[in-house]
């Protein structure tokens, strides 16, 4: 285990790397837009069964579009995939009951405590130390975490450490993914953990739900929530994260993912009429921060400050201030 993830992943080029980030902010917009239709389904359907019915139509399409890769996709793979679908279905059962015992703010901020843990876990794994901008970017996206999500209640309670086992869940389903997609198939990676998370929320949801009534498959604005769920939040945000995590590292990854609640605050505002506050915006800022911090070494612009002409003050921008990861 310890072995395969120390693994380095192959460098891609500047565009292929500056392509993969984008393709994780675009997740993040995704997802961010997905509180608002997971806000309007569940008030019709129960959330295990929820995750069942979003889940296995996602798999049926991926695994329509691309049943040919699936067939001649070898064994491990599969396994692979079960794996990441394992952790998958945990993180967004533990995430969903642990908000029936907790705020919706709380909620939101102990998920994204994965932009700590990954790097943590990364370091306990791996015994490679994280870099220092990265470990800054981490402390600055838990800030502006805080100011975005937060709004006094500092209280602990079961919600709160079921919330806390999503995170993890989380992080240890980023780590998988940075290591998986260095040696298999982003696409069967991403149909086989989807399919293996609708298996598993079928055999759940009995249990954690009780029956379920077929009224709400008429019900108003069902169907539109569910386009945005399976389409686009489930086939398009889990294929461009898997597809993005080829290029882009565990850490990079989880501070941009993070910017998901970014785009659930803004979202609630244009679509819900929800608030947008100053202090949310300062949180804002201290993501958007940490963003361009975890792609800076604290070394290079030291060494390039030195370099430069002492009478002139500043660091010129450069090429070099990028990190290698």
């Amino acid at each position: 285990m310890e072995q395969h993830l120390t693994k380095q992943k192959e460098k891609p080029t500047g565009t292929v790397r500056f392509l993969a980030a984008g393709g994780l902010i675009l997740t993040a917009m995704i997802w961010g837009g997905s509180f608002v239709a997971m806000k309007t389904s569940m008030e019709l359907v129960p959330p295990a069964w929820l995750l069942a019915i979003r889940f296995s139509l996602a798999a049926l399409l991926m695994g329509l579009l691309f049943h040919r890769a699936l067939l001649s996709a070898p064994k491990e793979v599969w396994k692979k995939g079960m794996i990441l679908g394992c952790f998958l279905e945990l993180s967004y059962l533990f995430q969903t009951y642990g908000l029936q015992f907790t705020t919706a703010s709380k909620n939101a901020f102990i998920t994204t405590l994965y932009v700590v843990l990954v790097p943590l876990l990364l370091w306990g794994i791996t015994k490679k130390q994280p870099g220092t901008n990265q470990l800054a970017a981490a402390v600055l996206a838990v800030i502006g975490l805080a100011l975005l999500s937060l709004q006094g209640d500092f209280s602990i309670n079961l919600g709160d450490g079921l919330t806390l086992l999503c995170s993890l869940s989380f992080a240890v389903h980023m780590i998988l993914i940075d290591r998986y997609t260095k040696d298999f198939s982003p696409v069967v990676l991403t149909t086989v953990q989807i399919g293996t998370a609708a298996a598993l929320s079928w055999c759940l949801a009995p249990v954690l739900d009780g029956g379920l009534s077929a009224d709400f498959l008429t019900a108003d604005g069902f169907w539109t929530g569910m386009f945005y769920l399976v389409v686009l939040a489930t086939m398009g945000g889990f294929l461009l994260q898997n597809l993005g995590q080829k290029y882009v590292s565990a850490n990079t990854s989880a501070i941009l993912l993070s910017l998901e609640s970014v785009f659930g605050a803004l979202f609630s505002v244009l679509l819900l009429h929800e608030k947008m506050t100053g202090r949310m915006i300062i949180g804002c800022g201290f993501l958007f921060a940490a963003v361009l911090l975890a792609e800076v070494k604290f070394e290079q612009i030291v060494v390039y400050c030195r370099k430069t002409k002492r009478g002139q003050g500043v660091c010129q921008s450069s090429q070099s201030f990028r990190s290698e990861e």
